[in-house]
Protein backbone atom coordinates (compact mmCIF):
# COMPACT_ATOMS: atom_id res chain seq x y z
CA UNK A 1 0.00 0.00 0.00
CA UNK A 2 0.79 3.59 -0.83
CA UNK A 3 0.68 6.14 1.86
CA UNK A 4 -0.16 9.77 0.01
CA UNK A 5 1.73 13.12 1.95
CA UNK A 6 3.03 16.66 1.01
CA UNK A 7 6.21 17.52 0.77
CA UNK A 8 6.91 21.61 1.30
CA UNK A 9 10.35 22.61 0.38
CA UNK A 10 12.77 24.58 -1.94
CA UNK A 11 14.52 24.34 -5.16
CA UNK A 12 17.93 23.46 -4.07
CA UNK A 13 18.50 19.65 -5.55
CA UNK A 14 15.19 19.13 -6.06
CA UNK A 15 15.98 16.88 -9.09
CA UNK A 16 18.09 14.98 -6.99
CA UNK A 17 15.12 14.16 -4.11
CA UNK A 18 12.61 13.65 -7.23
CA UNK A 19 14.88 10.70 -8.28
CA UNK A 20 15.65 9.64 -4.71
CA UNK A 21 11.31 9.23 -4.40
CA UNK A 22 11.65 7.24 -7.60
CA UNK A 23 14.36 4.81 -6.16
CA UNK A 24 12.35 3.60 -3.13
CA UNK A 25 9.33 2.89 -5.60
CA UNK A 26 7.50 6.19 -5.35
CA UNK A 27 5.40 8.35 -7.72
CA UNK A 28 4.83 12.33 -7.76
CA UNK A 29 1.17 12.85 -8.43
CA UNK A 30 0.92 16.77 -8.57
CA UNK A 31 4.06 19.29 -8.39
CA UNK A 32 3.66 22.79 -7.78
CA UNK A 33 6.67 25.46 -8.18
CA UNK A 34 6.73 28.95 -7.00
CA UNK A 35 9.11 31.16 -7.46
CA UNK A 36 11.98 29.35 -5.07
CA UNK A 37 9.28 27.64 -2.93
CA UNK A 38 8.26 23.34 -4.54
CA UNK A 39 4.93 22.08 -3.29
CA UNK A 40 4.58 17.95 -4.30
CA UNK A 41 1.55 15.36 -3.53
CA UNK A 42 4.03 12.36 -2.99
CA UNK A 43 2.45 8.53 -2.46
CA UNK A 44 5.39 6.64 -1.25
CA UNK A 45 5.28 2.85 -0.23
CA UNK A 46 4.20 2.53 3.67
CA UNK A 47 7.47 1.09 4.94
CA UNK A 48 9.81 4.49 3.46
CA UNK A 49 7.95 6.83 5.26
CA UNK A 50 10.03 7.82 8.23
CA UNK A 51 13.27 7.40 5.56
CA UNK A 52 11.23 10.00 3.23
CA UNK A 53 10.69 12.34 6.59
CA UNK A 54 14.45 12.11 6.80
CA UNK A 55 15.53 12.77 3.53
CA UNK A 56 13.63 15.79 3.32
CA UNK A 57 15.46 17.27 5.89
CA UNK A 58 18.72 17.07 3.84
CA UNK A 59 16.82 19.59 1.58
CA UNK A 60 15.27 21.95 4.19
CA UNK A 61 11.98 20.50 3.32
CA UNK A 62 9.18 19.05 5.52
CA UNK A 63 6.41 16.17 5.13
CA UNK A 64 3.04 17.26 6.17
CA UNK A 65 0.58 14.40 6.19
CA UNK A 66 -2.60 14.36 4.56
CA UNK A 67 -5.63 12.02 5.70
CA UNK A 68 -7.80 12.77 2.94
CA UNK A 69 -5.10 12.59 0.25
CA UNK A 70 -5.83 10.62 -3.09
CA UNK A 71 -9.74 11.36 -2.69
CA UNK A 72 -11.98 13.06 -4.70
CA UNK A 73 -15.13 14.75 -2.18
CA UNK A 74 -18.16 16.10 -4.25
CA UNK A 75 -19.53 19.23 -2.18
CA UNK A 76 -23.39 19.56 -2.91
CA UNK A 77 -25.48 22.58 -2.42
CA UNK A 78 -29.21 22.08 -3.09
CA UNK A 79 -28.45 25.09 -5.74
CA UNK A 80 -25.84 27.53 -7.01
CA UNK A 81 -28.06 30.36 -6.18
CA UNK A 82 -26.89 33.19 -3.88
CA UNK A 83 -29.83 31.90 -1.50
CA UNK A 84 -27.35 28.60 -0.78
CA UNK A 85 -23.69 30.06 -2.40
CA UNK A 86 -21.06 30.74 -2.15
CA UNK A 87 -19.45 31.26 1.16
CA UNK A 88 -20.03 28.04 3.19
CA UNK A 89 -19.92 25.55 0.77
CA UNK A 90 -16.58 27.39 -0.73
CA UNK A 91 -14.92 27.35 2.57
CA UNK A 92 -15.35 24.42 3.14
CA UNK A 93 -13.96 23.37 0.20
CA UNK A 94 -11.11 25.27 0.18
CA UNK A 95 -11.14 23.89 3.90
CA UNK A 96 -10.68 20.12 2.86
CA UNK A 97 -8.06 21.23 0.16
CA UNK A 98 -5.96 22.01 3.15
CA UNK A 99 -5.93 18.23 4.25
CA UNK A 100 -5.00 16.65 0.88
CA UNK A 101 -8.74 15.77 -0.78
CA UNK A 102 -9.76 16.94 -4.63
CA UNK A 103 -13.08 18.88 -4.21
CA UNK A 104 -15.60 19.39 -6.82
CA UNK A 105 -18.50 21.98 -5.90
CA UNK A 106 -21.76 20.33 -7.44
CA UNK A 107 -25.12 22.85 -7.25
CA UNK A 108 -28.34 20.55 -7.60
CA UNK A 109 -31.12 21.56 -10.59
CA UNK A 110 -34.03 21.05 -7.95
CA UNK A 111 -32.44 21.06 -4.78
CA UNK A 112 -34.59 24.49 -3.73
CA UNK A 113 -37.83 24.01 -1.78
CA UNK A 114 -38.49 21.93 1.18
CA UNK A 115 -41.46 20.07 0.14
CA UNK A 116 -40.43 20.20 -3.71
CA UNK A 117 -36.94 19.33 -3.50
CA UNK A 118 -35.74 16.64 -6.18
CA UNK A 119 -31.99 14.62 -6.42
CA UNK A 120 -32.32 13.99 -10.61
CA UNK A 121 -30.62 10.40 -11.29
CA UNK A 122 -27.88 11.80 -13.81
CA UNK A 123 -27.14 14.08 -10.60
CA UNK A 124 -26.93 10.86 -8.25
CA UNK A 125 -24.93 9.58 -10.78
CA UNK A 126 -22.34 11.95 -10.57
CA UNK A 127 -22.33 12.53 -6.74
CA UNK A 128 -21.64 8.64 -6.63
CA UNK A 129 -18.83 9.17 -9.11
CA UNK A 130 -17.01 10.58 -5.60
CA UNK A 131 -15.62 8.64 -2.80
CA UNK A 132 -17.42 10.85 -0.26
CA UNK A 133 -20.51 13.38 -0.62
CA UNK A 134 -20.99 16.82 1.73
CA UNK A 135 -23.88 18.33 1.57
CA UNK A 136 -23.67 21.39 2.41
CA UNK A 137 -27.17 22.83 3.76
CA UNK A 138 -28.88 25.77 5.31
CA UNK A 139 -29.77 26.84 8.61
CA UNK A 140 -33.39 25.76 9.24
CA UNK A 141 -34.05 22.61 11.10
CA UNK A 142 -37.17 21.80 9.51
CA UNK A 143 -35.70 22.09 6.12
CA UNK A 144 -33.03 19.88 6.21
CA UNK A 145 -34.82 17.02 7.72
CA UNK A 146 -37.70 17.43 5.18
CA UNK A 147 -34.31 17.14 2.11
CA UNK A 148 -33.57 13.79 3.62
CA UNK A 149 -34.37 12.38 0.35
CA UNK A 150 -31.15 14.26 -1.60
CA UNK A 151 -28.71 12.29 0.58
CA UNK A 152 -30.10 9.12 -0.42
CA UNK A 153 -26.75 8.19 -2.58
CA UNK A 154 -24.46 5.26 -2.53
CA UNK A 155 -21.58 6.97 -1.21
CA UNK A 156 -20.43 7.77 2.45
CA UNK A 157 -22.29 11.28 3.44
CA UNK A 158 -22.01 13.87 5.53
CA UNK A 159 -24.33 16.99 6.47
CA UNK A 160 -23.24 20.30 7.45
CA UNK A 161 -26.14 22.73 8.57
CA UNK A 162 -26.50 25.64 10.76
CA UNK A 163 -28.31 23.79 14.10
CA UNK A 164 -25.76 22.18 16.86
CA UNK A 165 -26.94 18.87 16.78
CA UNK A 166 -29.89 17.63 14.27
CA UNK A 167 -31.39 13.73 14.27
CA UNK A 168 -31.39 12.05 11.35
CA UNK A 169 -29.73 8.72 10.25
CA UNK A 170 -26.40 10.29 8.66
CA UNK A 171 -23.28 11.42 9.66
CA UNK A 172 -24.27 15.77 11.09
CA UNK A 173 -21.74 18.69 11.77
CA UNK A 174 -23.83 21.44 13.25
CA UNK A 175 -22.32 25.60 13.04
CA UNK A 176 -21.84 25.47 9.12
CA UNK A 177 -25.26 26.74 7.88
CA UNK A 178 -25.70 30.05 5.76
CA UNK A 179 -23.56 32.67 6.18
CA UNK A 180 -23.18 36.17 4.55
CA UNK A 181 -19.16 36.37 5.62
CA UNK A 182 -16.53 33.72 4.95
CA UNK A 183 -15.71 31.48 7.65
CA UNK A 184 -12.73 32.67 10.28
CA UNK A 185 -14.61 32.75 13.93
CA UNK A 186 -13.61 31.06 16.29
CA UNK A 187 -16.37 28.83 16.41
CA UNK A 188 -16.53 27.96 12.54
CA UNK A 189 -13.00 26.96 12.30
CA UNK A 190 -13.88 24.04 14.63
CA UNK A 191 -16.83 23.04 12.94
CA UNK A 192 -14.42 22.43 9.73
CA UNK A 193 -12.11 20.73 11.98
CA UNK A 194 -14.44 18.74 13.40
CA UNK A 195 -16.10 18.34 10.22
CA UNK A 196 -12.82 17.32 8.79
CA UNK A 197 -12.66 14.48 11.65
CA UNK A 198 -15.79 12.87 10.49
CA UNK A 199 -14.95 13.12 6.96
CA UNK A 200 -11.65 11.39 7.69
CA UNK A 201 -13.16 8.46 10.22
CA UNK A 202 -15.57 7.58 7.20
CA UNK A 203 -12.49 7.65 4.70
CA UNK A 204 -10.15 5.69 6.68
CA UNK A 205 -13.33 3.06 7.15
CA UNK A 206 -13.56 2.59 3.81
CA UNK A 207 -9.48 2.10 3.30
CA UNK A 208 -10.13 -0.15 5.67
CA UNK A 209 -12.98 -2.60 3.65
CA UNK A 210 -10.70 -1.34 0.47
CA UNK A 211 -7.39 -3.53 2.20
CA UNK A 212 -9.65 -6.75 2.90
CA UNK A 213 -9.86 -6.82 -0.91
CA UNK A 214 -7.82 -3.87 -2.17
CA UNK A 215 -7.75 -2.81 -6.07
CA UNK A 216 -5.32 -5.41 -8.07
CA UNK A 217 -3.24 -2.28 -8.72
CA UNK A 218 -2.54 0.84 -6.77
CA UNK A 219 -4.63 4.11 -8.42
CA UNK A 220 -1.31 5.56 -8.30
CA UNK A 221 0.75 3.14 -10.16
CA UNK A 222 -2.02 3.43 -13.12
CA UNK A 223 -1.89 7.02 -13.18
CA UNK A 224 1.57 6.49 -13.96
CA UNK A 225 1.22 4.26 -16.58
CA UNK A 226 -1.20 6.43 -18.16
CA UNK A 227 0.96 9.60 -18.60
CA UNK A 228 4.05 7.70 -19.49
CA UNK A 229 2.13 5.98 -22.62
CA UNK A 230 -0.94 8.56 -22.75
CA UNK A 231 0.92 11.78 -24.69
CA UNK A 232 -2.62 13.61 -24.73
CA UNK A 233 -2.39 13.80 -21.00
CA UNK A 234 0.27 16.74 -21.42
CA UNK A 235 -2.10 18.94 -23.37
CA UNK A 236 -4.57 19.27 -20.34
CA UNK A 237 -4.94 22.31 -18.65
CA UNK A 238 -6.61 21.84 -15.55
CA UNK A 239 -4.16 21.67 -12.72
CA UNK A 240 -4.92 18.10 -12.09
CA UNK A 241 -5.15 15.78 -15.27
CA UNK A 242 -5.78 12.86 -13.43
CA UNK A 243 -7.34 12.43 -9.92
CA UNK A 244 -7.11 9.61 -8.29
CA UNK A 245 -9.89 8.22 -5.93
CA UNK A 246 -9.77 5.57 -3.39
CA UNK A 247 -10.50 2.78 -5.98
CA UNK A 248 -10.15 4.70 -9.10
CA UNK A 249 -9.37 7.94 -11.31
CA UNK A 250 -10.72 10.40 -13.40
CA UNK A 251 -8.99 11.04 -16.66
CA UNK A 252 -9.59 14.47 -17.60
CA UNK A 253 -9.48 13.61 -21.71
CA UNK A 254 -12.64 13.24 -23.83
CA UNK A 255 -14.83 9.48 -23.19
CA UNK A 256 -15.39 9.61 -27.17
CA UNK A 257 -12.17 10.46 -28.47
CA UNK A 258 -9.53 8.65 -26.09
CA UNK A 259 -11.29 6.35 -24.07
CA UNK A 260 -10.30 3.34 -26.59
CA UNK A 261 -6.63 4.62 -25.93
CA UNK A 262 -7.00 4.38 -22.53
CA UNK A 263 -8.17 1.01 -22.10
CA UNK A 264 -5.19 -0.50 -23.93
CA UNK A 265 -2.81 1.41 -21.72
CA UNK A 266 -0.67 -1.53 -20.64
CA UNK A 267 -0.05 -1.96 -16.19
CA UNK A 268 2.57 -4.11 -15.38
CA UNK A 269 1.29 -7.63 -17.05
CA UNK A 270 -1.93 -6.31 -17.68
CA UNK A 271 -4.14 -4.49 -20.03
CA UNK A 272 -6.07 -1.46 -18.31
CA UNK A 273 -9.74 -3.00 -20.10
CA UNK A 274 -8.85 -6.18 -18.17
CA UNK A 275 -8.27 -4.88 -14.52
CA UNK A 276 -10.54 -2.24 -14.60
CA UNK A 277 -14.08 -0.50 -16.10
CA UNK A 278 -13.79 2.51 -18.13
CA UNK A 279 -16.52 4.54 -17.77
CA UNK A 280 -18.26 7.70 -19.54
CA UNK A 281 -18.29 10.15 -16.38
CA UNK A 282 -20.91 12.85 -16.21
CA UNK A 283 -18.65 15.00 -15.53
CA UNK A 284 -18.01 17.10 -18.91
CA UNK A 285 -17.56 13.23 -20.76
CA UNK A 286 -14.70 12.23 -18.81
CA UNK A 287 -13.04 8.96 -18.82
CA UNK A 288 -13.83 7.24 -14.98
CA UNK A 289 -11.62 4.29 -14.14
CA UNK A 290 -12.90 2.05 -11.71
CA UNK A 291 -10.09 -0.77 -10.39
CA UNK A 292 -11.08 -4.41 -10.32
CA UNK A 293 -10.69 -5.89 -6.76
CA UNK A 294 -7.81 -8.58 -6.72
CA UNK A 295 -10.08 -10.80 -6.41
CA UNK A 296 -12.34 -10.50 -9.26
CA UNK A 297 -9.37 -10.19 -11.63
CA UNK A 298 -8.04 -13.63 -10.48
CA UNK A 299 -11.33 -15.16 -10.82
CA UNK A 300 -11.98 -13.42 -14.65
CA UNK A 301 -8.26 -15.04 -15.57
CA UNK A 302 -8.93 -18.32 -13.88
CA UNK A 303 -11.71 -18.17 -15.96
CA UNK A 304 -10.59 -17.09 -19.02
CA UNK A 305 -7.74 -20.00 -19.13
CA UNK A 306 -10.33 -22.70 -18.47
Amino acid sequence: MYEIVRYEGGVYKNNIFKEWIEDIGGFIIQEHIMQLDVYMTLAVPQNELENLREEAKKYKGKIIETPLAGTEIAVVAPSLSRHHLPHTACDISEYLRRFGAKPNMIGLARGVGRDIAQLREKEKRLIEEHDLAVYVMGNFEDCIKNKTHLFDVDIPVVITGGPQTLDIPYPYVGDLGRRSHRLRHGEEIRALRKMVEVITELINERRRELSYDPPIVPPVVVKDEIEKQVDEVYSILSPMPIVTQLDGLRVKLDYDKYAEKISNVKVKNYKLSDIAEIKRSEMKNYILIKIKPKSEVEFEMREKNE
